[in-house]
């Protein structure tokens, strides 16, 4: 219950305040029901003796571990650990202490993870990304959680931006530039993001009257050499295309200097737009334009929303909105 550098015990600290080591628990659990004079004798004790309650024995021994449990995809991704920095702000000063545990785009690994968490006794979850729906029906059950990034009919405690919208905002705004053919590197193929990004890929060129070309897509895996690999394909392939859409800011950094590698010019020859407006993305040559994500905002958000429902308080999350950072990597076609 107290620090025992010195070996000081709860006797020894009820002997100096002359009151009941009961009551010295008391005291240091913030119960109720203890004499304001003793409460003030104990306290005088502790500080004369130099010692303070140990905040974890003093959690523990309310029912709680002061710890939230944090679930990332992919630890060093810039999309989660910025979403991840946003949760930490936010607890900081609340006593509570973040347990960061990394699926590693692996379903068993997530399970795995998610339970050792559990075994922690963490008071709450914010599960960033993905997480099996089995895993997910069983956990929400047992501390209150909070999903960021993944809209769930069932489940209102959900924070995200519309990946449709990121889709279709981003391939829009190429073809308001005059762009017709227009190619797109997904993510990985079974994740929700990068399906949901294609589908609003494929509504902007539907609405605006252009046939979607299933040969100018290119299936990657969020990293930059996907979007190496994805360049290297379509030139191989000798496709025709003036603008590219790739699902997250990495995989456009490797277009680019793929483009740069073959001669081809950005935006002089061709257009690029990215998803996520990552740090380098403003230091890109030239810079990048990219639909942004509030996410620090959605960390922040979802570690308010949290603390809420632990303490039994209702709590309302709402849809963030995804908007266009306009830079240099997009030209009309000429």
């Amino acid at each position: 219950m107290v620090s025992r550098t010195s070996g000081t015990t709860i006797q020894d600290i009820a002997q100096r305040a002359n009151v009941s080591k009961s009551t010295v628990s008391r005291v240091l659990n913030d119960s109720a029901g203890v004499n304001q004079d003793k409460r003030a004798a104990v306290t005088r004790a502790m500080k004369a003796m130099g010692y303070q309650p140990s905040v974890l024995a003093r959690s523990l021994a309310g029912g709680q571990s002061m710890t939230i449990g944090i679930l990332t995809q992919n630890i060093g991704s810039p999309f989660y650990d910025t979403v991840a920095q946003g949760v930490i702000a936010r607890l900081a000063g609340t006593g509570y202490s973040p347990i960061f545990v990394d699926g590693r785009w692996n379903e068993s690994t997530e399970v795995e993870v998610v339970q050792a968490l559990l075994d922690r006794k963490v008071d709450g979850l914010v599960l960033i990304g993905e997480v099996p729906e089995s895993t997910f029906d069983e956990v929400r059950q047992q501390v209150p959680t909070i999903v960021v990034g993944r809209d769930l009919s069932d489940w209102k405690h959900c924070i995200f931006v519309d990946n449709r919208d990121i889709g279709y905002l981003a391939t829009k705004h190429l073809i308001d530039a005059g762009h017709t053919e227009i190619a797109m590197i997904g993510g990985i193929e079974h994740h929700p993001d990068a399906k949901l990004r294609y589908q609003g890929y494929v509504q902007a060129l539907r609405d605006a009257g252009i046939q979607p070309d299933p040969e100018l897509y290119f299936c990657g895996n969020f990293s930059s050499q996907s979007g190496v690999m994805a360049i290297k394909s379509f030139l191989t392939r000798g496709k025709n295309f003036s603008a590219v859409f790739a699902a997250n800011d990495a995989m456009a950094f490797g277009a680019n200097l793929a483009f740069y590698r073959s001669g081809i010019r950005v935006p002089e020859d061709i257009s690029i737009v990215g998803v996520d407006d990552q740090a380098e993305s403003a230091f890109m040559t030239p810079p990048l334009t990219t639909v942004r994500q509030p996410a620090a905002e959605m960390g922040n958000l979802a570690a308010e929303a949290l603390l809420k429902l632990i303490k039994g308080d209702s709590c309302e999350l709402k849809t963030l909105p995804a908007d266009l950072q306009i830079r240099e990597s997009v030209a009309r076609r000429r």
